[in-house]
């Protein structure tokens, strides 16, 4: 028993200096985690500032011409010559085609001469007449004769206003084989040649002509977003409405709202609206998709923030605002209006605060953090396209 005790002796030696080379290990690697956890979180940052905000709604919409004619004839006949050619800018009674007028002449000549032929029988009735009241007067001719007669200038009379009213008929047909334009615009591609027998039955017609100057786009907007601009029409405010390509950055035009539509649509809960555009340099084309950009009114002096700054979480939306001692707070913010580079904040934040704009993934409440170098202030309000630019990473000291 004595040499068992004294064989396992030596053995509790290692044993200690075990546990203390674990405890150092502990210590120093305990030391670095809490060193590697005080590190601050580099962020990019910007001030809260004050400005004009306008208040926009964004819709797609298609530009409706004023006028979109398609020119058919009034009668039918053949085409003996066409006066335009496809895509041309014609002006309001510019000649465009002619239809064959030698049928509609003879004819004009034929009720010319009935015209001439009733106009004679009513000088001979009329002379028939004078003559049986002069006869009357003696008792030398009955009562009925001249009565009968009476009746006989009536119906020549009639006759010739007939004549006269067929000889207008045929010169406003001859009127109609000279084609022109109902309106000012653009022609389309040709849709008929000279030699072609065209009718008033015809659905294609002749030629499309679709006003240019000034033109329109129709555009829909949620009926959630239509009262602000009702009542702003009602004020007598003129609302500007911009239209953007189709990437919705490159400008186009600016013209202002004219009508909204009388109902909203049940089956998309949208509701149309219509903005006239000069278009003087005719850069709108007819049934081109547009992105509208309708400026229902403007916040001036507002609270306005990066919209990168805003994050949002199951309490709403926040951001993490800069205290003092480089540590960040989470402030709860009420937002207003955006314009894609802003974000209007109507209650949580004072202008001249810091928020964090950029970095925002590792941090928590009072986590400490090191601002780049954020020369970008936004020196202007959005109304004026601030820059906000960010340095390379450069410890606050």
């Amino acid at each position: 028993m004595k040499e068992k005790h004294h064989r396992g002796w030596w053995l509790w030696p290692g044993i200690v200096l075990l546990l203390i080379a674990v405890g150092i290990y502990a210590r120093h690697s305990g030391v670095k985690q809490h060193r590697r956890a005080r590190a601050p979180q580099m962020v990019g940052v910007a001030k809260v500032i004050t400005g004009a905000m306008p208040e926009t709604i964004s819709a797609l919409g298609t530009v409706t011409p004023t006028s979109t004619v398609v020119v058919v004839p009034e009668l039918s006949g053949y085409l003996t010559k066409v006066g335009f050619t496809e895509g041309q800018a014609v002006a309001k009674g510019q000649f465009l085609a002619q239809i064959d007028p030698r049928a509609y002449q003879v004819q004009l000549a034929l009720y010319r001469g009935q015209l001439a032929k009733d106009m004679a029988l009513l000088h001979q009735a009329q002379s028939d007449l004078d003559r049986y009241e002069v006869l009357e007067r003696k008792k030398s001719i009955s009562t009925q004769q001249v009565s009968d007669q009476r009746f006989l200038v009536l119906e020549d009379q009639a006759a010739l206003k007939i004549d006269r009213a067929n000889i207008d008929t045929v010169k406003l047909d001859l009127t109609y084989c000279r084609i022109t334009a109902p309106v000012a615009g653009r022609v389309g591609l040709r849709l008929v040649d000279p030699g072609n027998y065209v009718t008033p039955a015809s659905s294609t017609g002749i030629a499309v002509i679709t006003t240019l100057v000034p033109t329109t786009v129709v555009f829909s907007i949620p009926q959630t977003e239509l009262e602000p601009v009702l009542e702003r029409m009602r004020a007598g405010a003129k609302m500007t409405a911009t239209a953007y390509a189709s990437d919705d950055v490159t400008r186009i035009a600016e013209g202002r709202l004219t009508a909204v539509d009388n109902q909203v649509d049940t089956s998309t809960g949208t509701i149309k609206l219509r903005a006239t555009f000069a278009n003087t340099d005719r850069a709108l084309f007819p049934n081109e998709f547009v992105n509208i950009h309708l400026l229902v009114k403007t916040l001036h002096h507002a609270i306005l923030v990066p919209s990168p700054a805003l994050q949002t979480g199951a309490q709403g939306s926040y951001v993490y605002r800069v205290k003092p001692d480089d540590t960040v707070t989470v402030e709860k913010v009420i937002t207003g209006p955006a314009n894609g580079t802003y974000t209007v904040i109507t209650n949580g934040l004072r202008p001249g605060e810091t928020v964090v704009t950029d970095g925002v993934d590792r941090l928590r409440e009072g986590s400490r953090i090191a601002m780049a170098d954020t020369a970008a202030r936004h020196e202007s309000a959005p109304g004026g396209r601030d820059r906000h630019r960010h340095g390379g990473p450069r410890p606050r000291r």
